[in-house]
């Protein structure tokens, strides 16, 4: 072998293994106690929306202040804490994807992701709070 072959494959094999082990920090999600141990560093958390405690958010004080209580998909909740202000429709959220890091006994988001059932639904909610079914259209419509 010439010794451009052998500088060649070994620019592509450090390539390649760059690629992958940058890839591997973000393919998969924490959990709050995954997070709470590796601390200063950057995760996603996939969970939902702890309904039994309330939302914080009051425009007229702070609108960059709105914070909630998430569990993880381990059932771990944990207090979020989000410098911006509150999405909307966030209270009907399906599913809730966060990035940030953990601060004390708190997670500071930066991102939040929602997944909101209702999009994708052929159901209408009237005035009344009242489920109505949207009837489908025919392609020939």
């Amino acid at each position: 072998m010439k010794k451009v072959h052998i500088i060649g494959l070994g620019i592509i094999a450090m390539a390649i293994g760059i690629i992958i082990s940058t890839a591997s920090d973000y393919s998969t999600y924490e959990t709050f106690s995954s997070a709470q141990l590796k601390k200063g560093k950057d995760f996603q958390i996939v969970g939902t929306l702890d309904k039994s405690h309330e939302l914080e958010y009051n425009a007229e004080k702070d609108p960059n202040y709105f914070s909630f209580v998430m569990k993880d998909k381990n059932g771990f909740a944990c207090k979020v804490v989000f410098h911006g202000s509150k999405p909307q429709d966030f209270e009907r959220t399906e599913s809730i994807v966060l990035t940030g890091r953990m601060n004390g006994d708190f997670f500071d988001a930066t991102h939040i992701l929602m997944k909101c059932p209702s999009k994708y639904k052929n159901d209408k909610l009237d005035v009344n709070g009242y489920i109505e079914a949207v009837p489908s259209k025919s392609p020939t419509e």
